[in-house]
């Protein structure tokens, strides 16, 4: 029997599934050789000798190994440390739940996850003020755009709060987490190795990892620590191209076996939660907000013009239909590769342009149903297509799930079951029509997504998950708890049960 960290050469007793499956040439069990991390044969089961280390599946189900698109890499693992504020009902529920939140290493109180736009009440830094008195205290927004601060918090960064409410959003929200992060590099790396061992638990064989810092450093140093756990393609900023520019690197280029240059990431409006998504239509109560643009067109033409040039692709980060419109001009007029990240809200005519301009979906089926509420009541007066995979799907797009982490959970079981049945906790069904059938979310979640999605096929390389359950035909629930048996990384085992 494989232990964990074994290379395995044969996986015996398999029942293969997803993608391609139907292409097999005989029903039943399958066994699975594995030679220099690919997939070098597949037999009927007994039909060839195992080889080498032998994996006995014991009729558990073989799918590609699973990815997830948009990870906060550091800000997820260290969100394990942090008080939850999913719970709070109200802004003065979530004061007094920080109130006895424990201290972290640096003498602060740091809590997240709270959703403000559900709260009857309005933050407001005295309101924190007196619930944590002088203990720097500061509450992360679960959709990561703003940040509350009490006003130990902003003294010890020595920011001087912008009104009342102690509530800093967008870029100035985003430096802050980027600070909480940077502080303590090496507790960050066990945070994240954690995070890693648990990813694998659950199928996971590599992440898109958009952390908002210079990531080429901080995963060399992982890897060198000895980190093996997870594939990753690292993301960039635009404040850091230049500095990627000048390496010479590309997306695709390999730092190491496992770690990857990825995209340029732009993040050009804000979010549904905190009603900045930029949006042709203005949200209610409010006749001038239409949300914000953070990168004016002109410029995001300009900083994907210089990324397409030197050979690094796009991750455009548009929730609202206007800003998706532009991101999607962008990619017309510059040429760019890559992906529009969210994609929450689009307009009927610029569905088909994904597919027209070969520009992928990264899209988080969980945001759905954590958004549904918003969604029928913010997004009301919208005219565009609130979270539309099944249009996508039809108009040819490429689909890739993800959970943008820790906004929802790494857990590629909730996406898929999201995406699929468009429910959760017993509510009925949020825009049933959207749905898409689970050999499409299968995909999605591999790494070349919906419309190249990976195979159990000689050739490919070995990254693989053993299920207890067929992900084609379970059940919500069932894929929301589904029991994974192994994790095999070019045949190594990072998880086994």
């Amino acid at each position: 029997m494989s232990a964990l960290g074994a290379t395995v050469s044969t996986i015996v007793g398999v029942q293969i599934t997803g993608p391609g499956s139907e292409l097999l040439p005989v029903d039943g069990a399958y066994d699975v050789f594995i030679e220099g991390g690919r997939i070098s044969d597949l037999a009927p089961a007994g039909a060839v000798r195992p080889v080498g280390e032998v994996l006995q599946a014991d009729g558990a189900w073989l799918i590609p190994g699973l990815w997830d698109h948009h990870v906060h890499t550091v800000s997820a693992a260290l969100t394990r440390q942090r008080e939850p504020l999913g719970a709070a009902e109200s802004a003065l529920h979530a004061a007094h739940i920080m109130a006895g939140a424990p201290l972290l290493g640096r003498g602060i109180h740091v809590g997240a996850g709270f959703r403000d736009a559900f709260w009857p009440d309005e933050p407001t830094l005295e309101m924190l003020d007196e619930a944590t008195g002088g203990i720097p205290t500061y509450l992360i927004n679960a959709d990561l755009h703003s940040v509350w601060l009490n006003s130990a918090a902003f003294a010890r960064e020595e920011i001087t709060p912008p009104d009342a409410s102690g509530m800093l959003r967008e870029e100035p929200a985003f430096e802050i987490t980027r600070r909480l992060a940077a502080a303590t590099p090496d507790d960050d790396d066990e945070a994240v190795a954690e995070l890693a061992r648990h990813a694998a638990s659950r199928g996971v064989v590599g992440i898109v990892d958009l952390d908002m810092g210079w990531n080429a450093d901080a995963w060399s140093r992982r890897v060198a620590a000895g980190f093996d756990s997870l594939r990753v393609e690292f993301g960039t900023y635009p404040s850091q191209l230049s500095r990627l520019i000048e390496t010479g690197w590309r997306s695709g280029d390999r730092l190491s076996e496992l770690v990857t240059v990825g995209p340029l990431k732009v993040i050009t409006d804000g979010s549904l939660g905190t009603r900045t998504a930029a949006c042709s239509h203005p949200y209610p109560g409010d006749a001038h907000n239409h949300g914000v643009l953070t990168i004016p067109p002109a410029e995001l033409v300009a900083l994907m013009t210089d990324a397409a040039a030197h050979g690094i692709s796009c991750a455009i980060h548009a929730i609202g239909d206007l800003a998706n419109t532009h991101a999607l001009d962008a990619f017309a007029v510059t040429g760019a590769t890559g992906t529009i990240e969210h994609a929450q809200l689009v307009s009927a005519v610029d569905i088909p342009r994904f597919a027209r301009l070969g520009v992928g979906a990264s899209v988080q089926p969980e945001h759905a149903l954590d958004d549904r509420d918003l969604s029928d009541t913010i997004w009301s007066a919208q005219i565009a297509r609130p979270y539309p995979f099944r249009a996508l799907v039809d108009a040819g797009a490429n689909l890739l799930f993800g959970s943008d982490a820790p906004v929802a959970q790494l857990d590629p079981w909730a996406a898929m079951a999201s995406a699929i049945y468009r429910t959760r906790d017993g509510r009925s069904p949020w825009q049933v029509d959207q749905a898409v059938d689970a050999r499409v979310a299968l995909g999605a979640s591999t790494h070349g997504g919906s419309t190249a999605p990976g195979r159990i096929e000689p050739g490919a390389v070995a990254d693989l998950v053993l299920c207890g359950e067929d992900p084609m035909t379970a059940s919500e629930s069932a894929l929301r708890s589904m029991e994974v048996r192994a994790t095999l990384l070019g045949g190594r085992v990072t998880h086994l049960v």
